[in-house]
């Protein structure tokens, strides 16, 4: 059996809210944790007063990466995956106006930001440096606490304490666990050995897996309603101009270049009409890497805006898989690269993907809190790149291959966002990450991987190293690199 919790495909791609999945999402799920226990503890009517405590990284660029705001949603009772994404910017303001937050949508608590959310810079927890401490007072005079950690992608860990502060242990935010997968797989060298033994591909091995939690259909709708996301942020992000949030007033570009290529998008009613333009439009070398460009800095941009995106496996990284599976999905016409079935081929890419992403999760970390931009950019184009490989024909050891490629070449890649925002140099990133993923799949099915001198799990070794090696202040600190250079006043929604 598989010594790691199993993770599943749905856990490493997630619909949620930018602008960052473990400073936005991760927080916003621990604050709805949050409001369900206290639901269990004697209901919302009891609560007088919440208070929230950041501590680490999610206190040094919490604001930057609308942390505060994020947890203000969660108390409110908005989920990340339905909320009309257009409240996230208007709940500030609403709750400085009234000095109130509805909790759990349903029981008015008085709240004032600066007041009731401390970012302690100076302080942190042992466990993981993106930690946060909820606390609620009730009626009666009792505390009722809970101590969260924000682990990357989304995932959450909380240390949960009875009111008399007997510690009650560590509860996982990944899917609920099972007794055992048909094929458990810690490392690539499980997955590359389950793959001969069956005789399978990379997607069929994590297919049979994934039926432990759901059936075929379920997979193939929920996977085909993250490829729409993916498809309809881009569609945002091509057809909206104008200036990020946040105050480092990054002007967008995404729709300057879908400009130059086919036109405005805003011609298009609908993202399927707008996709099905993008694959007919020319695709000649300098059109291709401009498209790719174009798709990554879409959803980037569109992240950094507070959009819907979806974690993959980080919303900071959000954009390489979408734009390097968008450039396969244009070529699937007779006349193209390769034959085969849009919504088949989609799937296909989605579950080789995140099968990746959850080795390196076992493997090494997902957080750039823990392992920089590596653990993020570098990630989502190794992910990218296997599942590029096995789209256009490749053998499951060059889709492995294509990983190794991959991340090799992120190896010490620092997280120095400036002003702690997810922008500057994070959205051109996901341009670089996608266009290094193509060149891996494509270096990696020119070649034989049985001379290979490095593995994939050699690689995600050294990455965990080189983590551990890593300087805390290129870890998703705004305090090294890029983020000393540029001063810059941080507007929190």
């Amino acid at each position: 059996m598989s010594s790691s919790p199993p993770i599943s495909v749905f856990d490493m791609l997630k619909i949620g809210v930018g602008p960052s999945s473990s400073h936005t999402l991760g927080p916003w799920c621990a604050a709805q944790a949050f409001v369900d226990r206290l639901r269990d503890r004697g209901g919302l009517h009891a609560v007088t007063s919440v208070e929230v405590d950041l501590l680490g990284s999610l206190a040094k660029t919490g604001r930057g990466h609308g942390t505060g705001i994020a947890i203000m949603m969660g108390l409110s009772g908005h989920d990340p995956v339905t909320c009309d994404v257009d409240i996230v910017q208007q709940l500030g303001p609403e709750c400085l106006a009234s000095g109130r937050l509805l909790l759990g949508g349903e029981h008015p608590v008085p709240f004032v930001r600066e007041r009731d959310l401390h970012f302690l810079q100076t302080e942190s927890l042992p466990a993981h440096p993106n930690g946060m401490r909820f606390t609620a007072t009730l009626a009666d005079g009792r505390v009722v606490t809970q101590t969260s950690y924000s682990i990357g992608g989304g995932f959450v860990e909380h240390e949960h304490q009875h009111d008399d502060g007997v510690d009650t242990g560590t509860s996982f935010g990944g899917v609920e666990a099972i007794a055992e997968l048909p094929y458990p797989i810690d490392s690539a060298s499980d997955l590359q050995r389950w793959a001969d033994d069956s005789g399978g591909t990379i997607a069929e091995v994590v297919r049979a897996n994934e039926r432990s939690w759901r059936p075929d259909d379920r997979i193939d709708r929920d996977l085909l309603a993250i490829r729409d996301v993916m498809l309809e942020c881009a569609f945002r992000g091509c057809r909206t101009h104008g200036t990020l949030p946040g105050g480092l007033d990054v002007t967008r570009r995404a729709a300057r270049l879908h400009d130059d290529l086919i036109g405005p998008a805003s011609a298009f009613e609908s993202a399927t009409d707008w996709f099905d333009a993008v694959r007919s439009a020319p695709a000649e070398f300098d059109d291709t890497v401009a498209w790719i460009s174009c798709f990554a800095l879409a959803i980037n941009e569109e992240n950094a805006a507070f959009g819907r995106v979806v974690t993959a496996p980080t919303n900071g990284a959000a954009g390489v898989i979408p734009a390097v599976m968008f450039h396969h999905l244009k070529h699937l016409d007779p006349d193209g690269l390769s034959g085969g079935d849009p919504d088949a081929e989609a799937i296909r890419f989605l579950l080789v993907a995140a099968e990746i992403g959850a080795i390196f999760k076992k493997g090494s970390t997902i957080s750039a809190a823990m392992g920089g931009c590596q653990a993020e950019i570098g990630v989502s184009s190794a992910m990218a790149a296997a599942a590029l490989t096995e789209c256009r024909g490749g053998t499951v050891r060059q889709s492995l291959m294509a990983a190794e490629i991959a991340m090799e070449h992120h190896l010490g890649l620092t997280c120095d966002p400036i002003g702690g925002l997810v922008q500057v140099p994070c959205i051109e990133r996901n341009a670089m990450g996608a266009m290094k993923a193509i060149s891996a799949s494509r270096l990696a099915r020119a070649s034989t991987p049985e001379l290979a001198r490095v593995s994939l799990d050699d690689v995600i070794d050294t990455m965990w190293q080189t983590a551990q090696d890593m300087h805390a202040d290129y870890k998703e600190t705004a305090e090294g690199g890029l983020a000393t250079r540029i001063p810059v006043s941080v507007v929190e929604c």
